[in-house]
């Protein structure tokens, strides 16, 4: 993980305002350091914000908290990289206010889209912020699809399928949501990115 520590240090100094894992969660985790690589030619036109974060990231806790997202936010923390991650959140803070404030005082945001990442709302709701303050602020966005296929995000296919229609079904008379959600997934499987299903192998 030093190994993975230092590549992210490498490629997200620019974004630094503040001064033992299984081989493949290292080797997944080790690849965001080219997805957030791909992105440094929109560093130097990102304006000035009040930035509190370096990096927020987006993730399903049941899929991969305690798997390659741990790993992902040990090695950036290792490095001094500022990262929101969802357990900061302090006893009688409201989720969906402090979540979205954390997101618009990021300079980037990761994505971690899992399987089951479409379940949750509450990950859905982030991911629509996310790219609105891509649109707003310039923030830069890094998706990773992690044992999930980039197909089955986009097109909604797989367990993705099966929670929209749970959602179509819980949010029936609020369907402007599901297709704004809808939208969002397909917006973001267009951002550049890393793909880690296991169809690599």
């Amino acid at each position: 993980m030093e190994v993975i520590g230092t590549l992210l240090y490498t490629c997200c100094r620019p974004l630094t305002f503040s001064s033992s894992s299984s081989s493949d969660d290292d080797a997944d985790a080790a690849a965001v350091a080219a997805a957030v690589d791909d992105n440094n030619d929109d560093i130097v036109n990102i304006p000035p914000l009040r930035e509190k974060y370096d990096v927020f990231i987006s993730f399903r806790g049941e899929d991969n908290r305690k798997t390659f997202t741990s790993h992902l936010h040990a090695a950036l923390l290792r490095k001094k990289i500022e990262t929101y991650i969802d357990y900061r959140l302090k006893k009688g803070d409201e989720i969906g206010p402090t979540l979205l404030e954390a997101i618009e005082k990021s300079r980037l945001s990761v994505i971690i889209f899992s399987k089951n990442y479409a379940s949750s709302t509450w990950c859905l709701i982030e991911l629509v912020h996310i790219l609105k303050c891509k649109k707003k602020n310039g923030q830069m966005v890094v998706p990773i699809f992690y044992d999930i296929s980039i197909s089955d995000v986009r097109k909604q296919n797989g367990s993705y399928a099966d929670a929209f229609t749970e959602l179509e079904n819980r949010f029936k008379d609020r369907m402007d949501k599901v297709i704004e959600w809808k939208a969002a997934l397909v917006e973001a499987t267009g951002l550049c990115g890393s793909d880690y299903s296991n169809n690599k192998g």
